[in-house]
């Protein structure tokens, strides 16, 4: 690994579990100090972290740790809702390949496992990983390396993607009426891609990531737990700081 990723990925460790809090400065001298690193990489892994969201530049020089509103967290929802139904469109219109229909469809399997009453922490963790690699075939089936890139952007912020809010559920009264609803949408945005019916897909998976926009108004609403959202510290809400 080199040296500025491992800089990088260390250092988005420190803001995703809030032990860096939000408005924290991070010159490149404090930052290397604290990595036990040289400078030079930590200057191009601040530059990453910014690209990536999660620190801003300030005026004065160096970063901030990144304080995100509801809303922008609703806008980058519904961006990845956006070019997850376009990446289904395309699936449907270029005709996806059946290996990974047939993978998506024992993914379906799964998680239907896995979220079985009486739902268990367990479970919650097992549908995390299942709907995330669900999500990262859907882009695969688009066969578009653009749309793919753009996607991949999007969801470096751990709260804009597929599975930001899933773990926080397992604390939620509506969390099986929620994960039914998804699973429907998975159901049904296989089927649209097999049937070659672009618009129906790319309707589903719009549709789908604003089931992200009711958790997160969910978890505001019972803030107990939104430790389990990654990143959780760095959301701020209309009515509290």
């Amino acid at each position: 690994m080199s040296q500025t990723l491992s800089a990088q990925l260390r250092l988005r460790d420190l803001i995703l579990s809030g032990e860096l809090p939000p408005g924290e400065r991070l010159s490149e001298p404090s930052v290397a100090e604290r990595l036990g690193a040289s400078r030079t990489p930590v200057r191009a892994a601040l530059a990453r972290l910014a690209d990536e969201g999660l620190v801003e530049a300030v005026p004065s020089g160096g970063f901030a740790v990144k304080a995100f509103t509801e809303e922008e967290i609703h806008d980058a929802i519904e961006l990845r809702g956006t070019l997850e139904g376009h990446a289904a469109r395309l699936a449907a219109e270029r005709g996806a390949p059946a290996a990974v229909l047939i993978e998506m469809k024992k993914l379906i399997a799964r998680m239907d496992a896995a979220t079985t009453p009486p739902m268990s922490e367990a479970g919650f963790t097992d549908y995390v990983a299942l709907n995330a690699h669900f999500h990262e075939l859907l882009v695969e089936a688009a066969g578009s390396a653009v749309v793919a890139r753009q996607i991949g952007r999007v969801v470096a912020l751990p709260f804009a993607s597929p599975s930001g809010f899933v773990l926080a559920q397992a604390a939620l009264p509506a969390a099986q009426r929620v994960l039914i609803l998804a699973q429907e949408h998975h159901r049904t945005v296989v089927e649209a891609i097999e049937h070659r019916e672009g618009s129906r897909a790319e309707a589903v998976m719009r549709e789908h990531a604003r089931l992200a926009r009711q958790n997160l108004e969910l978890v505001l609403r019972n803030q107990d737990s939104l430790r389990f959202v990654l990143g959780g510290a760095l959301i701020r809400g209309r009515n509290w700081s």
